[in-house]
């Protein structure tokens, strides 16, 4: 079974954002943003990912990526 890898801290680094920087553009808790950084969030709201690819100027593509454990 494969898994969802964000990739969220890459876009943000191309950026050279921080983590309380993006959260208050996108209007989320830095905790909420981090535990989506980190890749423990269970679920991601559509509008939630379209602020996000708006204020980085990237595609979800490039922050949610789908890899198999083989």
């Amino acid at each position: 079974m494969g898994k969802i890898i964000v990739n969220l801290d890459v876009e943000m680094a191309k950026r050279k954002m921080s983590l309380g920087e993006l959260a208050e553009k996108v209007g989320l808790t830095q905790a909420n943003l981090s535990i989506l950084k980190t890749g423990k969030a269970r679920a991601i709201r559509f509008s939630t990912l379209e602020t996000i690819c708006r204020e980085l100027g990237c595609q979800p593509g490039d922050i949610l990526e789908y890899r198999d454990d083989d």
